[in-house]
């Protein structure tokens, strides 16, 4: 059964962690159910991991509905976040009150994440007073990663660990859900853990955050552009698919595959009469 705001909540109260995984396509959706997981993520990092996009930026709503609809029919009772990408709330409260609104109507999704602190407090309120969920995103934020000077960790010194805690109480005020803290030290993580009443889902964040969330193509080890330190390959697929694309074109070229357990033979006595009415027609 779809767990709910008030499950996540519960579970924080009672230390149970939640489940959380980016995933972008219904087979990947489909096994994501019946694994089990807590929640899902549509994330704008399906501008790198599927289009080959340098970062998130060219990330379109379009996209982004596409995907969270494909995601929705695969795992229809799992809880699913859409992703904000860049510009589809940024400009104006109105803004971000449409594109949250068009995730739940054209994909059904159950809430939105967007990030940033206390600058995008306003569109979190007036997203959540349009009667919507949103997740916060605070610490590593890839939509401004050129402001924070790449892709770096960040809270690490006392005075911007103060900041990102101000981030914090500020996004739960707004009426968020929950938040997700990415690459931030484990003490900071666990500060704001202790501090807020609303979920923290961690992504580099350490041990003490309320759950955790990987994106699938890293855990399973097919994404291999890069891999950020706080990833851990529960598999290594890309292996496993190399190896598989390889055996196959071999068999191709060899004439091993396709066999005759891969084949759909004409009907009986169907063959014949074929050849007949060629001949007839001197084909």
């Amino acid at each position: 059964m779809k767990k709910t705001i008030l499950d996540f909540t519960e579970m924080k109260r009672k230390g149970e962690k939640i489940t959380f995984l980016t995933c972008y396509d219904y087979p990947t959706a489909c096994l994501c159910e019946k694994a089990g997981f807590d929640m899902l993520l549509v994330g704008d990092s399906v501008g790198m991991v599927v289009y080959g996009y340098r970062g998130t930026l060219p990330v379109t709503m379009e996209q982004m509905i596409v995907h969270s609809q494909a995601v929705r029919r695969g795992a229809p009772d799992t809880f699913i976040v859409g992703d904000m990408p860049f510009l589809s709330y940024q400009q104006s409260v109105k803004d971000a009150i449409c594109n949250a609104g068009r995730f739940h109507k054209e994909a059904e999704v159950d809430a939105i994440k967007l990030e940033g602190g206390r600058r995008v407090i306003k569109q979190i309120e007036g997203i959540v007073d349009a009667g919507m969920s949103v997740m916060g995103h605070i610490g590593l934020t890839p939509q401004s990663s050129g402001q924070l000077g790449g892709f770096k960790a960040q809270g690490r010194t006392a005075e911007s660990a103060m900041e990102l805690i101000s981030d914090a109480l500020a996004i739960e005020k707004a009426g968020a859900f929950a938040i997700l803290l990415e690459a931030v030290p484990p003490e900071l993580g666990k500060i704001i853990t202790e501090r807020c009443r609303i979920p923290t889902l961690g992504i580099g964040a350490g041990i003490h955050v309320d759950g955790q969330i990987l994106i699938v193509s890293d855990m399973l080890g097919m994404f291999e552009a890069f891999t950020p330190r706080f990833v851990k390959k529960y598999a290594a697929l890309s292996e496993i698919i190399e190896k598989a694309f390889g055996d196959y074109i071999e068999e191709i070229r060899t004439g091993k595959f396709p066999q005759e357990k891969h084949c759909y033979r004409m009907l009986e006595g169907e063959s014949e009469k074929l050849k007949t009415l060629l001949e007839k027609k001197h084909i």
